[in-house]
C-alpha cells in the first residue's frame, strides 16, 4: 500500500478521539498496517502542563503512551473498511519513561504494527524530542468490529 500523510481535519475523519483528548497533530507517513509516523506540538497552554505539575510542568506518562496509541491505530484504521471505527488499548508493556517531556515541544510518535490478526494488533512505539528518545513502549490495541465477528452465534434449539 502507498504512503498517507493526514493533517489534523484528517486524522479525525478516521479516528475517534477529539480536543482536549486528541494527542496527535499530524501522521506524516502511514503505512497502512505496517507504521504511522507524525508528532504532537505541546504548547504551554495544553491542559495537562497546568495540573501536571506547578512550577516543573511536564506531559503525564500516560498522556505520552496515549500518544503513541492514537497514531499507531492510525495504522490500522487506514486499512480499507476500518475508518472511523473504534479501537482500544488492551495493554501496555515495557513502558520506559526517559526525559520529560515540557511544553513548547513537538514530540515525534514513530509507531509499528508487529502483528494484526483477528481484530488483536501487537504494537511499538517510542516518542522522540530533538531525536532522543523519551518515552517507549510496547502495547495491544483492539479492534472490536473484527474481534466480534469472531463470536459464535447462539442458536436456539426447539424441540
Amino acid at each position: 500500500m502507498s504512503k498517507i500523510e493526514l493533517d489534523k481535519e484528517n486524522i479525525l475523519i478516521y479516528q475517534k478521539n477529539r480536543d482536549p483528548y486528541l494527542m496527535i497533530d499530524y501522521a506524516n507517513e502511514i503505512i497502512p498496517g505496517k507504521s504511522a509516523k507524525g508528532y504532537k506540538d505541546l504548547g504551554s497552554d495544553d491542559w495537562f502542563f497546568k495540573v501536571h505539575w506547578e512550577n516543573d510542568p511536564n506531559m503525564p506518562g500516560m498522556l505520552q503512551i496515549e500518544s503513541l496509541v492514537q497514531m499507531c491505530a492510525l495504522s490500522i484504521l487506514t486499512l480499507p473498511g476500518n475508518k472511523g471505527k473504534v479501537m482500544y488499548l488492551a495493554s501496555a508493556n515495557n513502558l520506559k519513561f526517559i526525559k520529560k517531556v515540557i511544553p513548547n515541544t513537538r514530540l515525534y510518535l514513530n509507531t509499528k504494527i508487529i502483528s494484526f490478526k483477528r481484530g488483536l494488533a501487537l504494537c511499538y512505539g517510542e516518542g522522540l524530542i530533538d531525536n532522543q528518545i523519551v518515552c517507549k513502549a510496547d502495547f495491544n490495541l483492539i479492534l472490536p468490529d473484527e474481534i466480534n465477528k469472531l463470536k459464535p452465534t447462539s442458536t436456539t434449539k426447539t424441540e
